[in-house]
């Protein structure tokens, strides 16, 4: 696996980083993504990746693909062979790159294809063509900064907002929220729908969920992190994680440790817990 961050202009534009990876098991692979509020834009370079989304009837299975913001955990699955490229970015700065409303994400991942149309099958072929991650990750740069000229600016009291809450980890007031925005509480609602794809208190149980997940891992006591993530209590805390992802605590921090066959999870955000590798 390789790593590389953004250039430092994409960076301050939402974009986090990029990963490529690429792995030969020899068997089947499933991983449990947890919601994060976080979007995420995968291109393989070989072969494809499906994806099992509570919100859609039948699973999809995609060459490349934008993962919106959402409330819920999906599991990605394939043979075990896959080369790709991943792109971590904040759900504005998709908005502004990609021009469509974040809601049309919540639901589930997209084909790259139904958002950029031609643009995202040239992109793919240039991946593919590369020598080596330091020409992919050079690729993205000129792809992306491409893409932010043209782009939609966010509402810089979106992104303040947004901020906001992501730095407290959920653990905010959405009426203090609008406060400081100006807004009412429901134009409020209608700019994070559009720009962010939740609304601030469906991302605030996500970002509380998010914590949580991280506290459990580390050892806190289901009880002491429930409190410290605004749960109202351990109950509340199971039922959440249940609706979110489909495990109870217990069950997650099981699969967590010792899921298919002990192999190690890939988590999307540094010092966060996003992953659970599941039995193929």
């Amino acid at each position: 696996m390789a790593r590389s961050g953004a250039s430092p202009q994409l960076g301050a534009n939402g974009v986090y980083g990029y990963r490529g990876s690429r792995l030969d098991l020899g068997r089947p692979r499933r991983r449990l993504e947890l919601p994060t509020g976080e979007v995420t834009v995968f291109v393989a370079l070989d072969q494809q990746i499906r994806i099992h989304d509570p919100a859609r009837p039948e699973p999809r299975t995609f060459t490349s693909l934008i993962n919106g913001a959402r409330s819920h955990a999906s599991v990605g699955e394939h043979s075990g062979r896959l080369a790709g490229v991943e792109v971590l970015m904040a759900p504005w700065a998709a908005y502004r790159l990609f021009g469509v409303a974040m809601s049309e994400l919540a639901l589930g991942a997209l084909d790259l294809d139904e958002v950029i149309g031609r643009r995202a099958r040239v992109l793919a072929e240039r991946l593919h063509d590369a020598h080596g991650w330091g020409e992919c990750f050079a690729v993205l740069d000129a792809e992306l900064t491409s893409l932010a000229r043209v782009g939609r600016r966010p509402d810089p009291r979106l992104t303040g907002a947004w901020r906001d809450l992501v730095g407290a980890g959920g653990g905010m007031a959405i009426e203090d929220l609008a406060d400081r925005t100006g807004w009412s509480r429901r134009h409020l609602d209608r700019r994070f729908h559009e720009q962010i794809g939740l609304s601030p208190k469906v991302l605030a149980r996500v970002l509380r969920l998010r914590r949580a997940a991280r506290l459990l891992t580390e050892g806190t006591a289901p009880g002491a992190a429930a409190a410290r993530t605004g749960f109202y209590d351990q109950a509340h805390l199971t039922g959440e994680f249940v609706r979110m992802t489909g495990l109870t605590p217990g069950r997650f921090l099981a699969e967590r440790a010792g899921g298919a066959a002990g192999a190690e999870p890939v988590d999307r955000l540094e010092h966060e817990v996003t992953s659970v590798v599941l039995e193929a």
